[in-house]
């Protein structure tokens, strides 16, 4: 983009259902971090848990969900030296972990994990880990997948990319809507055996319980938000 230069998006995702979260678009910097888990924390219902966070490494997801999910401490003072400024904690409910690929000529030559926040014996078991017991981030690398393939203006070196910033955030607007209403997919559907019919094909918002039918594009383009 002239206006702005690269533009990176965050993408989250609620893996059980593939419900299409939330998306940033700007830098790779914590600022930009803080306003991503900012609007997740506003899409969350004021009496459900805190989510169970699972990202690569990147070192400014650590500092924006502190920032979110944290609260300003002092340290006790030992009585020694200059006594000690409050420092940002992590809320006790919060649960992070974060998965550390190391590359050498390009190939992933090990896999790390690493729980950064909560206790690690309870954040695995509420992850639903693999029988390998790996945390997965296929989900969320799937999506990103799908967004590129697609979104023309996400190919890279072609005509096609962004010029104005507020219009490649529309975009993925639409594509958010467009992936959780009207984009069946496979691993969510139901076998239902009714005649020739074997299958019930279901949408992350069908499988979130925010609407009963896929959505055509019709649907989706005259729905009227309602007043709140």
């Amino acid at each position: 983009m002239k206006e702005y230069g690269d533009v990176y998006s965050l993408t989250a995702i609620k893996p059980n259902t593939r419900l299409f979260l939330s998306h940033h678009e700007g830098k790779r910097t914590a600022e930009d971090c803080i306003e991503f888990f900012n609007d997740i924390e506003r899409r969350r219902a004021i009496d459900s848990p805190i989510p169970v966070f699972t990202s690569d490494n990147w070192d400014p997801f650590e500092e924006g969900l502190l920032s979110v999910y944290g609260f300003l401490e002092t340290p006790p003072y030992c009585g020694i030296g200059r006594k000690p400024g409050p420092i940002l904690v992590p809320y006790p409910n919060l649960k992070y972990a974060k998965v550390c690929k190391k590359r050498k000529n390009g190939r992933i030559i090990e896999v790390v994990q690493r729980i950064v926040y909560g206790d690690p014996i309870e954040v695995m078991k509420l992850l639903v880990v693999d029988s390998g017991g790996k945390i997965n981030t296929a989900y969320i690398e799937r999506l990103n997948l799908t967004i590129r393939n697609s979104l023309a203006r996400f190919v890279r070196k072609s005509m096609n990319c962004s010029k104005i910033l507020g219009r490649h955030t529309h975009a993925m607007n639409f594509f958010q809507a467009w992936y959780n209403f009207v984009k069946p997919h496979k691993s969510l559907r139901i076998r239902v055996d009714l005649g020739r019919k074997k299958w019930m094909k279901r949408t992350p918002a069908m499988a979130e319980g925010l609407t009963d039918h896929v959505w055509t594009i019709k649907e989706l383009m005259t729905f009227r938000i309602p007043i709140q």
